[in-house]
């Protein structure tokens, strides 16, 4: 089945290596993901958020028999292992930047997301037979494929770009780091709570409070949704127009396609625009009716 995916190295992101006897204490604290279940050869993703709510690092949390490898920006590695250990204080916890590489694998346009590439096994086993390294299901969505870790591409695979894994990223609607920035966005806005990047039930995290009650009162009034139009991007940053009312703003995005920040009172039935070109909001299949 290999055929039919595209291997990807990810040159944008990078790991670090948390472990030490409190390590899960640690994270359980910080993160918006619960860590204390968290099993060796699992990810999942989440992020820390600054006191006010705000998205500050995203991250995908993988389970080790040892501790866990973060899996981040590396552009922001530095920063976050410094924030990390101003909240160290007197845990018991060793963090380090970590040189294993990052690589996605995922279904070509029109492929199956599940594939039948997936092997049963132990959890450190390679998922796809006859490859070494880490491949684990990216917990956000079934479409965005694997994510590898010191993992070679599956036989048969065509070798991509990371530009390649942003066009499926962007095609299943699916907001990344470069729309919602650095303590600009709040988690929700950026559909975290919908691509199992926030955990309600596990207790408290930084940034928690605000988080939970925007949740809990249904004070969403801004999401990240793709939109379609003719031609090459808007710049970052362009104004939708809902006629004459501003409806929301263009983040990333390339030829035909790109996310926006959208005020959801605002778009609804609505003819829009962005530079005098229309726009068409484009609902993934994963947005629940109700919370877009």
């Amino acid at each position: 089945m290999a055929d039919s995916l595209t291997f990807a190295p990810l040159a944008s992101r990078a790991l670090i290596a948390v472990r030490g006897p409190g390590w899960r204490d640690f994270l359980q604290n910080l993160l918006t993901q619960d860590v204390e279940s968290l099993r060796p050869g699992e990810a999942r993703f989440g992020a820390l958020l600054t006191p006010q709510g705000r998205l500050l690092h995203d991250l995908f949390i993988v389970g080790r028999e040892d501790g866990c490898w973060l899996d981040v920006e590396a552009a922001q590695r530095q920063a976050l292992i410094q924030r990390l250990m101003i909240y160290r204080l007197r845990a018991k916890v060793e963090i380090a930047a970590d040189p294993t590489d990052v690589a996605a694998v995922f279904p070509r346009a029109g492929g199956n997301p599940s594939g039948g590439s997936i092997a049963a096994g132990s959890a450190w086993a390679p998922v796809f037979a006859g490859v070494s390294g880490t491949w684990l299901a990216d917990p956000r969505l079934p479409e965005l494929g694997w994510r590898g870790y010191a993992a070679a591409a599956p036989a048969g695979a065509t070798i991509g770009s990371e530009a390649d894994y942003e066009a499926h990223r962007l095609a299943a609607g699916a907001p990344g780091p470069g729309d919602w920035g650095v303590e600009r966005t709040y988690p929700i806005e950026a559909d975290f709570d919908l691509l199992n990047g926030i955990d309600f039930q596990k207790g408290c995290f930084v940034g928690q409070e605000t988080t939970s009650r925007m949740k809990r009162r249904g004070q969403v009034k801004n999401r990240m949704l793709p939109i379609a139009f003719e031609g090459r991007p808007p710049a970052f940053g362009t104004e939708v127009m809902a006629g004459e009312r501003r409806a929301g703003e263009v983040l990333t995005g390339r030829e035909g396609r790109a996310m926006a920040l959208l005020r959801l009172d605002r778009i609804e039935g609505a003819a829009l625009s962005v530079d005098g070109r229309s726009v068409k909001v484009e609902r993934p299949p994963w947005l629940h009716p109700r919370e877009a």
